[in-house]
């Protein structure tokens, strides 16, 4: 993808750097967290899924925390103010992992900013945080095995670089399109909870059993892919050959049923929080074929279709 001549986003944080070894600095010490990890998985999958977890932690020798990332429902504490080590243009000039994120993140923030001044509405640009293996956020500690995420108690959008490392490595998906997907699936979230979304599902969720707000989550996650589609068909001229299939093979790789296979399970469809490949694939292209935001909306219509 070629953003080589496109500027970097102001709205940026850094938290590496910073010390978040041990004591109380807003994501908790270490009992906290475990403490928060196995409240999380208990309470969103019951007893089961803390059995899962473990066994799918020992069969691939990976922090418990990958599991709860990526999503834009994490428990939110109280939104947190970053302590930037940095300035947004020095953090963004730190390595061409930081300097491609800060030019995508820039790049959302004028697709964005047209379509919602198109449709008589103000965006309001998400800040994207780089940290180093660990940071904080307003959801909490945050931990490069969650992979990026959305927080919407800060609105902020969280990212550890190494994770680009991940998608070639565990994912094997390649190319600078798929890290630009995964920012924009995390703005996607942000887009999200401008629109109160956000705020309905997760009130739904808390008054349905884990099926339904797993099926709920599936839509969330599925139309945050249309939206980052949406967000490469705006920027369709800079979309080089074979970017597009980059995208679709970080979708598959990044599937329920594909992750659960590779873990030796059976996928279980009614624990899916994200979507299959097929359906992530799916809305990915649905929002790359159209670029309009209308065409996202999984709520009210079926996804397999």
């Amino acid at each position: 993808m070629r953003l080589d001549d496109y500027r970097s986003s102001d709205n940026v944080e850094d938290e590496r750097g910073e010390d978040f070894s041990g004591g109380n600095n807003g994501g908790g010490g270490g009992f906290n967290l475990i403490s928060g990890l196995l409240g999380f998985v208990v309470g969103r999958f019951g007893i089961g899924g803390v059995i899962v977890l473990v066994i799918i932690c020992f069969i691939f020798k990976i922090n418990p925390l990958g599991f709860i990332g990526g999503s834009s429902t994490q428990s939110a504490t109280a939104p947190h103010q970053v302590h930037s080590v940095r300035s947004a243009q020095q953090a963004c000039q730190l390595n061409a992992a930081s300097l491609f994120s800060c030019r995508v993140l820039a790049s959302t923030e004028d697709t964005w900013g047209k379509i919602f001044a198109d449709a008589g509405k103000k965006y309001k640009p998400t800040t994207l945080v780089f940290y180093s293996q660990r940071g904080r956020s307003g959801c909490g500690t945050a931990e490069s095995a969650m992979g990026p995420f959305y927080c919407p108690a800060d609105q902020r959008v969280y990212l550890d670089t190494d994770f680009y490392n991940e998608l070639v490595n565990r994912f094997h998906a390649s190319g600078d399109f798929a890290q630009a997907y995964v920012i924009a699936h995390e703005v996607g979230h942000h887009v999200q909870d401008l629109m109160g979304l956000s705020d309905q599902i997760r009130e739904q969720q808390a008054n349905v059993g884990k099926a339904a707000a797993n099926a709920l989550q599936v839509r969330m996650e599925l139309q945050a892919d249309c939206y980052a589609g949406v967000w490469a068909a705006h920027n369709r001229d800079r979309i080089e050959e074979g970017d597009v299939e980059e995208g679709m093979r970080a979708a598959q790789a990044i599937g329920d049923d594909t992750l659960e296979k590779a873990a030796g399970m059976r996928p279980v469809p009614e624990s899916f929080t994200h979507g299959t490949s097929a359906e992530r694939m799916r809305w990915l292209k649905r929002g790359i074929d159209s670029g309009d935001p209308a065409v996202c909306d999984t709520f009210h219509h079926d996804i397999d279709s």
